[in-house]
């Protein structure tokens, strides 16, 4: 083991962190060792268990970072029309859920059962839901809840979505990101007295075709 770096407590925390993401990347969470993050990181393992007690602590951690970092990608523009949003939204989502596979896999499989990581969970998808409605054209409280309710499921069947088609790609990416903006949009205009997105689907639009944002990608 090469000499090890002095760095503040932050800072070495940062460093575990950084090599953890990467080990979780390549590998699956049984795959993944205490040891062998001790030893990516240069340090002892009794300073990486000084840091997180255990690997669910730890994976817990950098899950924390990667529902902030997916937040961060998927700002919503106001300017952009309702199904720009979207599409914008959902392809930053499956994007990152493609790069980033063996980490959610273990977050929504393996780990699916864990609080802390539920809590994680529910925060993300809390801060998805205001996001979105503070795009739509809600007249009044009653209507807000209602549409509330509805994109709590709604977001919760995109991430159960996204996870199984990162299991098997049965589908095109732009195909997926079409059924969730389909589904969406069919179950907030009951609730709804303006349509929000009128145009949608387009005249002889299929499931995977072009929706104003590029090509259909493999």
């Amino acid at each position: 083991m090469p000499p090890r770096q002095r760095l503040t407590p932050d800072a070495r925390r940062d460093q575990i962190l950084t090599v953890a993401a990467r080990l979780f990347a390549e590998r699956s969470y049984d795959d993944v060792l205490m040891e062998d993050v001790a030893t990516r990181a240069g340090i002892s393992r009794a300073l990486l268990y000084r840091h997180f007690p255990g690997k669910r602590e730890l994976f817990a951690a950098l899950y924390r970072q990667v529902a902030a970092q997916l937040l961060e990608r998927t700002r919503l523009d106001p300017a952009d029309t309702l199904v720009e949003q979207l599409t914008q939204g959902l392809d930053a989502h499956i994007e990152y859920f493609a790069e980033n596979r063996n980490t959610v896999l273990a977050a929504n499989r393996v780990l699916a059962g864990d609080r802390a990581i539920q809590t994680i969970m529910t925060d993300e998808l809390a801060a998805l839901r205001e996001r979105l409605l503070g795009a739509l054209p809600l007249m009044d409280d009653g209507s807000r809840r209602a549409v509330s309710g509805v994109l709590n499921g709604w977001l919760v069947f995109v991430q159960v979505l996204c996870v199984d088609w990162l299991t098997e790609e049965t589908c095109t990416r732009a195909e997926l990101r079409d059924v969730c903006i389909g589904a969406v949009l069919g179950a907030i205009r009951p609730l709804l007295d303006e349509d929000p997105a009128p145009d949608w689907p387009r005249s002889g639009m299929r499931a995977g075709t072009d929706s104003g944002t590029g090509s259909p990608e493999a």
